[in-house]
């Protein structure tokens, strides 16, 4: 497999990369991989092999895939993943499963397709980002040791504490949905990760994103979210909107955000902009 790159994040799957390093080494001879120390160092990786791999094969969650789509996007380098984040939000919505094997047979088949993008401010996003209520989760869920309990635990600690953020449109046709939000997403996928699925009609190839705006909503409206959103079957109500767009310009008075679950501070004015079809992924 002298045309495949594999990038492991050391960090990821609670630090305990090895048993799929010493997996690989048994299936492949010579892989050519990187444990990556930095997101430069990954870049720089990528850079130094770009002639030399077909596919780049991220061992990681959310924000390592993004990471190393952004080394290829629009080429025709193929993206390829083997989950090991805490939520694996995009490799779930891709179909990639924690079966080397299985990656391994579609690396040798190299069948791929494209799908959309999108940037905020110019940052690039590929599967959830957004501002408010879990952009500040993510914050906070970076101080602890990450998995899904501690996900669960933080996001009932900042709810209850959370004010609403405010949001205006540049564009005055979306003037009606100014207003303040627990949360503003914009999906490219269905899914946050660990089966949450914040956009149910999100299509990551369809050329737009979903824009997810959330009220906070009282205590009692709690479990039927909570039940819709692991059902697929959230929808516009009186407290969701969803609006689909290919871009926009808004403001919001937080500069906490998270792009594919990681933290970043982003300044207002806000812009969306989805890029179709710009990254090849393994199918």
């Amino acid at each position: 497999m002298e045309k495949v790159a594999f990038i492991i994040n050391p960090f990821s799957a609670k630090k305990n990369y090895q048993p799929f390093l010493n997996e690989l080494k048994a299936k492949v001879e010579n892989p050519l991989y990187y444990i990556s120390e930095s997101i430069p160092g990954t870049n720089e990786f990528i850079r130094k092999n770009f002639d030399v791999a077909d596919i780049f094969v991220a061992i990681g969650g959310d924000g390592t895939i993004s990471t190393v789509a952004g080394n290829i996007i629009n080429s025709e380098k193929i993206l390829a993943i083997f989950p090991a984040g805490s939520g694996n939000g995009f490799s779930n919505e891709t179909q990639f499963s924690k079966n080397l094997d299985e990656l391994l047979d579609k690396i040798k088949v190299k069948n791929s397709r494209k799908i959309d993008t999108f940037t905020v401010n110019g940052k690039l996003s590929i599967n959830v980002s957004g501002t408010g209520f879990d952009g500040k989760v993510v914050k906070e869920f970076e101080k602890t040791d990450r998995g899904f309990k501690n996900y669960i635990k933080v996001s009932l600690q900042t709810f209850f504490s959370y004010k609403p953020i405010k949001l205006e449109f540049s564009d005055e046709k979306l003037a009606q949905h100014n207003g303040k939000y627990l949360m503003v997403n914009i999906a490219n996928t269905r899914q946050f990760g660990n089966n949450a699925y914040i956009a149910p009609m999100a299509s990551k190839s369809d050329g737009l994103v979903d824009m997810v705006l959330v009220k906070k909503f009282p205590l009692t409206y709690s479990p039927l979210f909570a039940f819709r959103m692991f059902t697929k079957k959230l929808k516009n109500d009186d407290y969701i909107t969803y609006l689909p767009i290919s871009e926009t310009e808004f403001s919001v008075n937080t500069k906490n955000w998270h792009l594919d679950g990681e933290f970043n501070r982003i300044e207002s004015p806000i812009r969306i902009k989805v890029q179709p079809a710009s990254l090849r992924i393994l199918i």
